[in-house]
């Protein structure tokens, strides 16, 4: 099937990072009608201009119910680490609740294709190895903390979604992600990187090295197209770069290039 016949798509969590992205790169293929749902529409206007994007109509979350997408993309979530660490129960009801919001238009729309914006962080908090096809989440059920709330909201809608398998549903893991609609005050570690390049700062870090899997904006649009194209289909895949890259290469790589110290 063409990827034209999907023209009516519906992006949840239009202000986010990732979801800025898509819509950008959506509109330069010129062939999708946005549908963008956020709670700042003011904002979420200033963007499209920005980007000179007059393909897209920027709507309140009431008025989600009330239209008709062949595709619709959740992209709602906290992905900065530094409100994550505060967010509390709030991680579980914010999942939930626009998770369910779309599972509710299915019910009545059962062609449509559902993509969310799944997490890396189902696999847990140990990733001495990366994550394959038989490795599994290690979580102390006896000791949960709040690192593991974003881990196991995430994981909650995954099953869920496999559950409903007569359902079009696909959970895209993404493990890391970088674009220039990156927020600057998030607290990544590349921001931290970038604001110490751009502030002649210098980088104070521990000796412990780390590993971050970076996917290009481009390859994650065409991820997300195959999807699209394929559309009845019900799966979860890992989003995942030919190459993952440590702390310290980061930071060669940084200092090689442009003076980091």
């Amino acid at each position: 099937m063409s990827s034209s016949l999907y023209k009516k798509t519906a992006i949840l969590g239009a202000t986010g990072h990732i979801a800025k992205s898509l819509i950008d790169g959506f509109h330069r293929l010129g062939y999708y009608e946005l549908f963008l749902f956020a709670r700042s529409l003011d904002y979420l206007s200033g963007f499209l201009t920005g980007i000179k994007c007059d393909n897209a109509s920027c709507k309140p979350f009431e008025g989600f119910a009330g239209e008709e997408y062949n595709v619709i993309i959740n992209c709602v979530g906290i992905g900065d680490p530094g409100k994550l660490k505060n967010a509390g129960a709030l991680i579980f009801r914010l999942t939930e609740a626009y998770d369910n919001l779309v599972l509710d238009y299915l019910k009545t729309h059962p062609d449509t294709l559902y993509i969310n914006i799944s997490s890396g962080a189902v696999y847990g908090t140990d990733f001495e190895q990366p994550a394959e096809n038989a490795t599994c989440t290690r979580l102390g059920v006896n000791h949960i903390t709040s690192q593991d709330y974003y881990g196991i909201a995430k994981l909650n809608s995954e099953a869920k979604h496999r559950a409903l398998a007569d359902l079009n549903i696909i959970d895209l893991r993404v493990f890391g992600f970088f674009s220039r609609f990156i927020d600057p005050k998030a607290q990544y570690l590349i921001n931290e990187v970038i604001d110490c390049v751009r502030g002649g700062k210098e980088l104070v870090t521990g000796p412990s090295n780390i590993v971050r899997d970076y996917v290009h904006p481009q390859d994650f649009l065409s991820l997300v197209n195959k999807c699209i194209t394929e559309h009845t289909i019900n799966d979860v895949f890992d989003v995942y770069s030919l190459k993952p890259v440590t702390k310290f290469e980061m930071l060669e790589y940084f200092s090689a290039e442009y003076g980091l110290k």
